[in-house]
């Protein structure tokens, strides 16, 4: 039998996870409007939606936690993730089963009202099927089950089941709001990260807390209680603002054979296409010697571009056409000809 992990092997997103509704960062409205339905023991239908490591499931399970207390959350609470029971008959039989069992009686200390709380995330991968199904079993069940729906795009939960709901958006994290949580949990792990290590953290990561922990867990894995920018930059994903530069700069030249070139050897170093045109539409955007009109070429081409990714196109043909369409854009090169 294999022995249990240490302390030490668990994943700072576990260890540092809020356990307390009030805890949870920079999301005050929130967090302000479910505090006085914990302090009244009657709580709505939720709906949480927005970008990933914002907070949505982790206040989830501490509105729960703080409901029912550690022990009878057991079996008050049902978590299940959308993304892997979401076909219609996990409505008809899992999730049917455990609305319409019936509470039992509380313990002392909570509020423990009498219904349960079932928690779907990723609720915006269920068929639609089996989000109509959903409809009927929330209203039948409504006295003993309180449904929490939590998903990163709300256009994709079916109207009939957003009404329902009182709806919570968590946005992106600030990056004060990051700084303090990393530097926090720097001083429990006794790392040390300087100014620039810290703001490469709050780039990288775009607002999700999930995301910067991990990485600077990784980083300390690698390279120890001293962390650089550099270090950050190697864990993350994130391809260096040189070859960034190094692809506008041979697109800007007007030479073909030298942007085909520098895509080789992008790609031979083996970076992740979709995010070299993230960061290539950011430096596009922010460049003040591009005008709107090649701004927009660019993007639209970025955008064609990371759409045929999604559907398996190859990362080397692709990324050499916004290579050649850039270069058209900035070298004010006449547009090809489209043929429908």
């Amino acid at each position: 039998m294999a022995p249990m992990p240490g302390p030490s092997t668990q994943p700072w997103v576990e260890k540092y996870r809020p356990r307390n509704v009030n805890d949870v960062a920079s999301q005050e409205e929130v967090v302000k409007t479910l505090r006085n339905s914990l302090e009244t023991g009657n709580l709505p239908h939720l709906l949480f939606y927005g970008p990933p490591g914002t907070g949505k499931t982790t206040t989830a399970l501490a509105i729960a936690r703080q409901l029912f207390g550690p022990e009878l959350v057991k079996t008050r609470v049902l978590e299940l993730n959308a993304s892997d029971d979401r076909g219609i008959n996990v409505v008809r039989t899992k999730i049917k089963d455990f609305a319409a069992v019936a509470v039992g009686p509380g313990v002392s200390g909570y509020p423990c009202p009498p219904f349960k709380v079932l928690i779907l995330d990723e609720a915006d991968s269920m068929t639609e099927d089996a989000q109509n199904a959903l409809r009927r079993t929330m209203e039948t069940y409504s006295k003993v089950t309180r449904f929490c729906f939590i998903c990163n795009y709300i256009s994709r939960i079916i109207e009939p089941l957003a009404s329902r709901c009182a709806k919570f958006r968590f946005k992106p994290l600030g990056r004060e709001i990051m700084t303090d949580r990393i530097q926090y949990i720097c001083r429990e792990e006794g790392l040390s990260l300087d100014d620039e290590a810290l703001n490469t953290l709050g780039k990288v990561s775009g607002g999700d807390m999930r995301r910067a922990i991990t990485c600077l867990q990784s980083a300390s894995r690698l390279f120890g209680s001293r962390i650089s920018s550099e270090n950050i930059i190697s864990v993350s994903g994130v391809v260096p603002d040189d070859v960034i530069e190094k692809l506008l700069t041979s697109c800007r030249s007007g030479d073909y054979d030298k942007a085909q070139g520098t895509v080789t050897d992008i790609i031979a170093d083996g970076y992740a296409v979709s995010q070299i045109l993230s960061q290539l539409h950011d430096e596009v955007v922010r460049a003040e010697d591009v005008t709107d009109e090649q701004k927009a070429r660019i993007c639209e081409r970025v955008a064609e571009a990371d759409k045929c990714l999604i559907d398996g196109g190859d990362e080397y043909l692709q990324l050499l056409d916004v290579a050649s369409n850039t270069m058209r854009a900035l070298c004010n090169m006449p547009q090809e000809s489209t043929y429908v």
